[in-house]
């Protein structure tokens, strides 16, 4: 695809990108502080999926996450502060603490949730949709999920049910290679997830996940594919996290000489250089922008780490929806 957005767009791409880089590497040093509650699944080299795919979408349209979500989170527009709390358990937090770096949502951007389960975001994604057409609002749902939960019984029946309705629903599979530790090879014949789409009768389609431009070409038309009522497309994007499954996987079972490449094909490192390559934007701006962006970071670490935990009584609350 060739650049030509508006430079505002271009330059929004990038520093949402960028905000989910230094976001994670903060998350990462903080882990290693004792600071994070549980686990984390960290976004670094993937954020082109979560910014191409969201900036195709409206603010009122509805995304579903994964266990990695702080990306897509950030992506469609979460508060820096509020997500960087809820990370470390505390109050000020999305859920007041007590969802954790798996748990994030916000509905008044149109995020319906994260979640811990493989493959549990596809049929709510589904009911979304169902929702948006019942209302008739013309919005669109996007389901984020990997390659592994593709073999689960909620990506055949959310797809199935999705297709027959015609439902607005954007299938968005971030195929990063590994299911875990487990490569894709080991456990699928086939070599690309957008070649199911044949089964349902619909679209497929799969893309550079570390071309954030490619991705939100796609992505483009699989959204004005849904807003006419034609029903969902799954568009595959080929990507890599950096890091391994989780904070404390060392990610051995990857061959050093795969994972050189792929950081060679750094989606933030692309977009830079076609930024400059096409004087779009110069270094000088970019270096501002990143300045800006580490800024930002930092002040959503210090409202995190003055935030006060939730107090043990609380665990009680929020447990039911008041009607």
């Amino acid at each position: 695809m060739t650049l030509d957005l508006p430079k505002e767009s271009l330059v929004k791409m990038y520093r949402k990108m960028l905000e989910i880089r230094f976001f994670e590497e903060k998350v990462f040093g903080l882990y290693g502080q004792n600071l994070v509650p549980g686990t984390i699944h960290l976004y670094a080299g993937e954020e082109a999926v979560a910014v191409g795919v969201c900036s195709a979408l409206s603010k009122d349209d509805y995304i579903t996450s994964t266990h990695r979500g702080h990306g897509h989170c950030i992506a469609k527009g979460a508060d820096l502060k509020r997500t960087m709390a809820e990370i470390l358990g505390k109050k000020t937090g999305y859920c007041k603490g007590k969802g954790g770096s798996m748990h994030i949502a916000d509905f008044s951007i149109g995020m319906l949730g994260a979640t811990a389960v493989v493959g549990a975001g596809l049929p709510i994604a589904v009911g979304a949709g169902l929702s948006a057409r019942l209302r008739k609002t013309g919005q669109v749902v996007a389901c984020f999920f990997g390659e592994g939960a593709s073999n689960q019984g909620t990506f055949h029946e959310s797809i199935n049910m999705a297709s027959a309705w015609k439902l607005p629903v954007i299938f968005v599979c971030e195929n990063n290679l590994y299911a875990m530790g487990t490569r894709q090879s080991r456990i699928m014949n086939i070599e690309n997830i957008a070649d199911r789409a044949v089964s349902y009768g619909i679209p497929g389609v799969s893309v550079d996940g570390n071309d954030v431009l490619a991705v939100y070409e796609a992505a483009c038309v699989a959204v004005e594919r849904a807003r006419r009522v034609e029903g969902p497309t799954l568009i595959e994007c080929k990507t890599y996290r950096q890091k391994g499954h989780s904070r404390v996987d060392p990610a051995k079972y990857r061959p050093r000489e795969e994972v050189e490449g792929w950081l060679q094909r750094d989606p933030i490192k692309r977009l830079r250089h076609k930024l400059i390559q096409t004087v779009i934007s110069t270094e000088a701006e970019l270096q501002e922008i990143e300045k800006e962006v580490s800024s930002e970071i930092e002040d959503a670490v210090k409202f995190a780490v003055e935030s006060t935990f939730p107090a043990p009584e609380e665990a009680l609350e929020d447990v039911y929806a008041q009607i």
